[in-house]
């Protein structure tokens, strides 16, 4: 799901905090306080712990890791005992941990002889990631004898604080290497493994083919043993969120080419479901994400994002629009037709099954009607041009999921909660979006809108 992802659209605080700068340059001085140190140089032994840790995981070395453990956590120490084993396949680099807060959430029975830390994990997939991956951990850590160690990563769950766990926090880890995928899986069916990379092997190219813009022309893949894995590794503690979903895009939306790959996360159990040409969309799909996600930004909306993904996706697929898009074919023959684009709460979670499949079938429709009448090139062109329109940045690596698909014979993405912008309404944002049109198609948005809606209704009567 880009959720761009496959992130993929948070617009940027930076604005809002640059202005407030003025403000607390002057409240400073005058309430005679000075900035507050970084909790790691507040607290040397815990970040001197998280770096013992880290340099453990890169050597490989599980006496110097659980030596970081708090020996009365003997669950969370058993666990512990197998991460360097369950890495061992995996091509990670450049494990670190930096200390964030070390009052992240409320402690069972107090914090007495115990914080409640935030830590940022950040790796690298050698040969993938250009810049490091980064995710949250919550962490409980106890202190005894003067040193402090870790005595679980459970205990923020119960206050909403999770975190996100990896792959190799669930299992041993599998690897499975294609020509521009490395697919990453727990340990159940490696031949699932293999035709995930075959699909991503088969969605590359075609998805060169459509973009022809720059991009690394990789894919990385997690496919996890189950749904409430899946759940994990998006950093939710409820599997029955993604049900129905197939695969979830995350990354950085408007980032720079040396920003990390995406991940694209599998639903095994909705995945599975699917049959071949639905794995095939599901993949160019999800692949188109990680191709635009260096042009695709707060300002891009999401009939453009999804639309164009999924113009990619069946851009081969010789069907009729009218076997494409069911949903929004029962709504013209009902006289029902959309009277506008779909908005970016069109694509939510609490938006219903109907009124998501119109979005999506209404964004690929809209982006179906430019590469018609104006050209593939006009498309792309437009693409880009919607995402430069914005001063908004998207912002945060592996955050909220990017974008998700539907598991349903012509598989349709779904968005998950959080992922659109909150500034989808501003009249601002409309006008930008207006004059890209105007540039790059010659028409305005109210215009562009009345075309599509004709569109709509010719091509599904």
């Amino acid at each position: 799901m880009s959720r761009q992802r496959a992130g993929r659209r948070r617009p940027s605080r930076t604005g809002a905090a640059t202005r407030a700068v003025p403000l607390l340059a002057l409240l400073v001085p005058l309430g005679g306080c000075a900035p507050q140190a970084p909790p790691g140089d507040r607290y040397p032994g815990i970040q001197q712990m998280l770096d013992a840790r880290a340099r453990a995981v890169r050597h490989g070395d599980t006496a110097a890791l659980l030596a970081t453990v708090d020996p009365s956590a003997t669950a969370f120490r058993a666990r512990q005992r197998r991460l360097i084993a369950n890495l061992a396949a995996v091509p990670v680099t450049d494990w670190r941990y930096e200390l964030l807060s070390t009052d992240a959430f409320a402690l069972p029975g107090g914090p007495r002889g115990r914080m409640a830390a935030k830590v940022r994990l950040s790796y690298r997939l050698r040969g993938y990631d250009t810049a490091p991956v980064t995710s949250l951990q919550y962490l409980t850590l106890t202190e005894r004898a003067g040193r402090w160690r870790i005595s679980g990563d459970t205990d923020g769950a119960a206050v909403g604080r999770p975190g996100t766990r990896q792959l190799w926090d669930q299992g041993p880890v599998r690897v499975v290497r294609g020509r521009h995928s490395l697919v990453l899986g727990g340990a159940g069916d490696p031949a699932r493994l293999r035709d995930l990379a075959n699909q991503v092997d088969e969605a590359v190219p075609a998805v060169s083919d459509a973009w022809k813009g720059r991009w690394s022309g990789t894919v990385v893949v997690e496919a996890p043993d189950t749904v409430g894995q899946m759940a994990q590794l998006l950093g939710s503690g409820d599997g029955d969120g993604y049900t129905g979903i197939a695969a979830v895009t995350t990354g950085e939306a408007g980032a720079s080419a040396t920003a990390p790959a995406d991940r694209v996360i599998v639903n095994p159990e909705a995945y599975q479901e699917l049959n071949a040409l639905g794995r095939e969309v599901v993949l160019t799909h999800e692949t188109t994400h990680v191709a635009t996600r260096t042009v695709t930004t707060a300002a891009t909306p999401l009939w453009l994002s999804e639309g164009f993904a999924d113009w990619v996706a069946y851009r081969d697929v010789p069907d009729k629009a009218a076997t494409t898009a069911p949903e929004l074919s029962h709504a013209v023959a009902d006289g029902k037709t959309p009277d506008s684009l779909p908005t970016d709460e069109d694509f939510g979670f609490q938006a219903g099954a109907d009124r998501l499949a119109k979005a999506y079938e209404g964004g690929w429709l809209a982006c179906r009607m430019i590469a018609d009448k104006w050209g593939e090139a006009r498309l792309l062109a437009f693409y880009r041009a919607a995402g430069r329109t914005g001063t908004e940045s998207a912002s945060g690596r592996l955050g909220p999921p990017l974008e998700a698909l539907q598991a349903a014979h012509h598989p349709r993405p779904h968005r998950s909660p959080g992922s659109a912008p909150a500034h989808d309404r501003r009249p601002e944002r409309a006008e930008r979006l207006d004059r890209a049109m105007r540039d790059q198609l010659g028409v305005g948005l109210a215009e562009f809108t009345r075309e599509w809606r004709e569109y709509v209704e010719g091509q599904l009567r």
